[in-house]
């Protein structure tokens, strides 16, 4: 069966990279054809569709329900390739000198198809220790699909002993990543011919405003801020990243969009940082534009939020994660993830490890190398091991 187990997974990663699952669009198609395929192996999943009836994540046991697992978590959503020149169709495998390319095979249907190509192989063995498959929709626009999943994880009896979540980290194992909290400031000015311009009041100079400040706090952070070598980033971060305004030249703008984000080493630090500027606008820039014009003002809109992960060094989720990985080092990222959901909604101890590098994710002409999903179905092999003592 291990001698099988590279075809299962070309295959199978093939058949996922084929579904067209960004962001905007239904992945029920696949999850239809992961319960085929696990159908056919007598396995069956727990379906969390959300409030439209389009998405659905699924959550799997393979082993004794009545007692705590592990959890392997991937996601099934990818990134658009709108406007990336590609050299082959993105949505269709293909392998060339060792490495798998197309959309998502590094972030993250690699992972998912090992996975599910490992799943003979738990079948086959004695487990003592269910291994539960975790499988998201919506992850890319802000971990959105996997919370209704947690919720229903949080309200069960018996508790998972701790998630392994295979995001690209070239099996490496990851303890701690930066949470991020991004926020959407629509000012609503008042438009007057540009010849009267002080009539009106300028919705892009008071976001200019704004701007300067965030600008001004990210560099406080950069400089005096609480550090972690582990990042490669060794602080938070906080920067502008859109920003749209104005109808004419000859037109003070009444609205302008500033959409803007922190990434914080803390747990709670990025929405803490984003909080206090929003107070800050709301004294300092609010006043002034309702003086001139008592309907003008800022609307404040959430993006995305989740918290930093942080897992101790000597926990026991992630000395396990090296025995399986056969790995002893570890290391920080500044990417998120849905690892600290698991721990903040869920109460379950989390580290990432997944084959590829994140350099790859995103990119045009998206691959990973075939060696990346082999170590990883080592690593799922090390762990049927383990769950069948």
């Amino acid at each position: 069966m291990q001698n099988q187990r590279p075809d299962r997974i070309r295959k199978l990663l093939a058949d996922l990279v084929a579904f067209d699952t960004v962001s905007d669009r239904s992945n029920l198609p696949l999850i239809d054809y992961i319960e085929r395929y696990l159908g056919s192996l007598g396995v069956s999943g727990q379906r969390i569709v959300d409030e439209t009836g389009q998405k659905s994540s699924l959550w799997v046991t393979v082993g004794p329900e009545d007692k705590p697992g592990l959890v392997l978590s991937g996601h099934t959503d990818v990134v658009p390739v709108a406007g990336q020149d590609w050299s082959r169709n993105p949505f269709e495998l293909v392998e060339r000198n060792g490495r798998l390319y197309g959309r998502g095979t590094t972030d993250m249907k690699g992972f998912v198809a090992v996975c599910l190509a490992m799943v003979p192989e738990m079948l086959a063995a004695d487990l003592k220790t269910p291994i539960n498959l975790a499988i998201s929709y919506d992850e890319e626009i802000g971990c959105v699909g996997v919370r209704p999943m947690l919720r229903e994880i949080a309200r069960k009896l018996i508790k998972p002993l701790g998630c392994f979540v295979g995001e690209p980290t070239q099996m490496q194992v990851i303890i701690g990543h930066k949470g991020k909290h991004g926020v959407r400031a629509t000012f609503r000015g008042l438009a007057r011919h540009s010849s009267i311009a002080p009539d009106g009041v300028n919705a892009i100079e008071h976001a200019a405003d704004l701007i300067t400040e965030i600008r001004r706090r990210a560099a406080l952070l950069a400089a005096d801020a609480e550090r972690d070598s582990l990042y490669d980033v060794p602080h938070s971060t906080l920067l502008t990243s859109i920003v749209h305004g104005g109808a004419a030249l000859n037109i003070v703008p009444d609205s302008c969009v500033v959409e803007f984000e922190c990434r914080g080493i803390g747990i709670a630090e990025s929405r803490e940082v984003t909080d206090a500027i929003i107070a800050w606008a709301k004294a300092e820039i609010e006043p002034a534009m309702r003086k001139r014009h008592p309907e003008c003002g800022i609307d404040f809109e959430e993006i995305l939020d989740y918290p930093a992960l942080d897992t101790a060094a000597d926990a026991p989720i992630v000395t396990l994660a090296k025995q399986l990985a056969g790995r002893n080092d570890h290391a920080k990222v500044a990417f998120g993830t849905e690892a600290s959901l698991f721990v903040s909604m869920a109460d379950v101890p989390s580290v990432v490890v997944g084959p590829g590098a994140i350099a790859q994710a995103h990119t045009p002409d998206e691959f990973v190398e075939m060696s990346q999903l082999e170590a990883c179905g080592d690593f799922v092999a090390r762990l049927i091991a383990h769950c069948a003592k």
